[in-house]
C-alpha cells in the first residue's frame, strides 16, 4: 500500500458519502416546491402540513450535504495537486459559476424560504423555493459538466510549455454529450431517491397512525411519492440507455469491463450474472440476455461491442505500455446492483399503489418494512452508479489525458494520508449518525399541527412580528 492507494480510498470513500445526500437534495427541493404549490393554488391546509413536514427533512439533509461537500474539494490541493494543477483552467470555471452563481442562489433563496414564513406575500416565498430548487439543479449540471470532461474531454489544448490543459471553448465543455445526458440521468435518480423517501415515510403514518387525523395527507404523500419514483424510473431507464450508447462510443473500454466481455463480439450477449473467475476471463455459468449488450452499447442488437482484449491493445499500441482495464469484478457487479436496485424501488412503489387502489388501507408489515427500505435502494443505486462511473475509467483520472497515479500529490506522505483519511473517516461516521437520527426523530414526530397558523397575506401586525425560524 502507497499514498496513492489510500489518497484514491480517501477520495472514493468521501465521494460516496457526500453524494448519499446530493441526490436527496435535489429530488426533495423540487417534490417541496410542488407541495408548496398546490397549497398556495387550492388551499388545502393538507399541503401546507406536508410541505413543512418534508421542507423539515430537506433541510436537515441539505445542510448535511454541505458539510461533506466542502471536504471535497480540499482533496483536489491536498491529495491530487498534480491533477489540480494539470486542469485547473478547466474546472475554475464551471466551479466558480457553480459557487457564485448557483450555490449561492440556492443557499439564499433556502434562507428567505426559511425565515419568510408568515413574513413574504405567499407568492414570494413560493417563488423563494422553487429559485432555491432550480439553484440546486444548477448546481449539480455545472459540477457534472466539469466531471463530464474527466470522463471525455473536449473544448482544450495541452500547452506544450507547461504541460497544462487551457480551456479554449468553454461552451463545447458546457455541451459536452457526456453531460448533457449525464444530468437528465442523475436528476432522474435524485428523484427516484426523494419520491422514495417520500414513500417510506407517509406509508409509515398510513399503517402505523391509521385513525390520525392526518392520515388523509399521508395517503396523498404516499402515493405522490410512488408516483413520483415510477416516472422518475422510466426517465433513469430512458437517460441510462442513451448514456450507454454515448459510454460506448467516448469509453468503450468501460462498456467492455461493464460485461467482463474479453473478446469483441456482434452480436453480443448482456449476462444477468455470471459464475466464474473473479476477473470474468473464464466462465462456467452465465444467464444471458441475447443481443442485450450491443443494442445498449450501438443501438443495434446485431452491433459490435469490442472486447477488453482487443481494447488493451489498442490503448497499448496509442498510450504506450501498460494496463489500461479497470477492476473487471467492481465495474460487473455495480453495474448490476445500480440496475437491481433501482428496479427494486420501482416494483415497492407500484406495490404500495396496488395497496391503496380504491381508497384501501394498506396493513401489511411486510409492506411496511419494504417501504422503510426503500429510501436505500436508490441511494445504493446512485452510489453503485458513480462507483461504475468512476471504476470504469481507470487507469485514467482524465480519459486519454492523465493517468490517475500521475495526478496524486508528490509531497504528501503515506501517514499524512492516511492521517487525514481516518479523521475524515471518523467525522463522517458521527455525522451519519446524527443525520439519520435527525431525519428519523422528525420522521416519526409527523406533519406539524397548524391550529395557530396565520394568514401570510395579512401584514397587519408585520412590524412587531419578531423574525422566527419556521421550523
Amino acid at each position: 500500500m502507497d499514498a496513492l492507494d489510500v489518497a484514491r480510498w480517501q477520495f472514493g470513500v468521501t465521494t460516496v458519502y457526500h453524494f448519499l445526500f446530493v441526490p436527496l437534495t435535489i429530488g426533495l427541493s423540487v417534490l417541496v416546491a410542488i407541495l408548496q404549490t398546490l397549497w398556495h393554488r387550492t388551499g388545502n391546509e393538507r399541503y401546507l402540513k406536508l410541505t413543512k413536514f418534508y421542507g423539515k427533512l430537506f433541510l436537515i439533509n441539505f445542510a448535511m450535504g454541505v458539510v461533506t461537500g466542502i471536504v471535497q474539494e480540499f482533496q483536489f490541493g491536498m491529495n491530487w495537486s498534480d491533477y489540480s494543477r494539470f486542469v485547473g483552467d478547466i474546472f475554475g470555471a464551471p466551479l466558480a459559476i457553480e459557487a457564485l452563481v448557483a450555490f449561492f442562489l440556492e443557499s439564499t433563496f433556502i434562507g428567505l424560504w426559511i425565515f419568510g414564513w408568515d413574513r413574504l406575500p405567499k407568492r414570494l416565498h413560493l417563488a423563494a423555493i422553487w429559485a432555491a430548487a432550480i439553484g440546486t439543479n444548477l448546481s449539480a449540471y455545472f459540477i457534472l459538466a466539469a466531471n463530464s470532461f474527466m470522463q471525455n474531454p473536449v473544448g482544450y489544448r495541452i500547452n506544450p510549455d507547461t504541460g497544462r490543459a487551457e480551456m479554449t471553448d468553454f461552451l463545447a465543455m458546457l455541451t459536452n454529450k457526456v453531460a448533457l445526458v449525464t444530468f437528465p440521468h442523475t436528476l432522474a435518480g435524485s428523484f427516484l431517491v426523494a419520491g422514495s423517501l417520500v414513500v417510506a415515510v407517509g406509508l409509515y403514518h398510513v399503517i402505523r397512525n391509521r385513525d390520525s387525523v392526518d392520515t388523509p395527507a399521508y395517503r396523498f404523500a404516499t402515493k405522490f411519492g410512488a408516483w413520483v419514483v415510477l416516472a422518475s424510473s422510466a426517465l433513469v431507464l430512458i437517460t441510462g440507455d442513451i448514456q450507454g450508447k454515448i459510454m460506448t462510443e467516448v469509453q468503450p473500454m468501460k462498456m467492455a469491463a461493464a460485461e467482463g466481455l474479453y473478446t469483441t463480439e456482434s452480436p453480443a450477449s448482456f449476462s444477468v450474472l455470471t459464475i466464474g473467475s473473479l476477473d470474468g476471463s473464464r466462465e462456467v455459468f452465465a444467464l444471458k440476455i441475447p443481443y442485450l449488450l450491443s443494442y445498449l452499447g450501438t443501438g443495434d442488437p446485431n452491433g459490435t461491442v469490442h472486447g477488453i482484449d482487443d481494447l488493451q491493445a489498442q490503448y497499448a499500441s496509442q498510450y504506450g505500455a501498460g494496463s489500461y482495464t479497470p477492476i473487471i469484478p467492481v465495474t460487473y457487479w455495480s453495474f448490476r446492483f445500480m440496475i437491481a436496485f433501482g428496479l427494486a424501488a420501482a416494483a415497492i412503489a407500484l406495490l404500495v399503489l396496488w395497496t391503496q387502489r380504491k381508497g384501501r388501507t394498506p396493513t401489511s408489515r411486510w409492506l411496511l418494512r419494504a417501504g422503510l427500505a426503500m429510501p436505500m435502494l436508490p441511494l445504493l443505486a446512485n452510489s453503485f452508479g458513480w462507483i461504475f462511473t468512476e471504476m470504469g475509467r481507470q487507469p485514467w483520472i482524465v480519459f486519454g489525458e492523465m493517468l490517475t497515479r500521475d495526478g496524486v500529490s508528490r509531497s504528501v506522505s503515506l501517514t499524512e494520508v492516511l492521517t487525514s483519511f481516518t479523521a475524515f473517516t471518523l467525522i463522517y461516521a458521527t455525522l451519519a449518525v446524527i443525520e439519520v437520527k435527525l431525519l428519523l426523530r422528525y420522521a416519526r414526530a409527523g406533519v406539524p399541527d397548524l391550529t395557530d397558523h396565520p394568514d401570510p397575506t395579512d401584514d397587519s401586525d408585520d412590524a412587531e412580528r419578531p423574525l422566527a425560524f419556521a421550523y
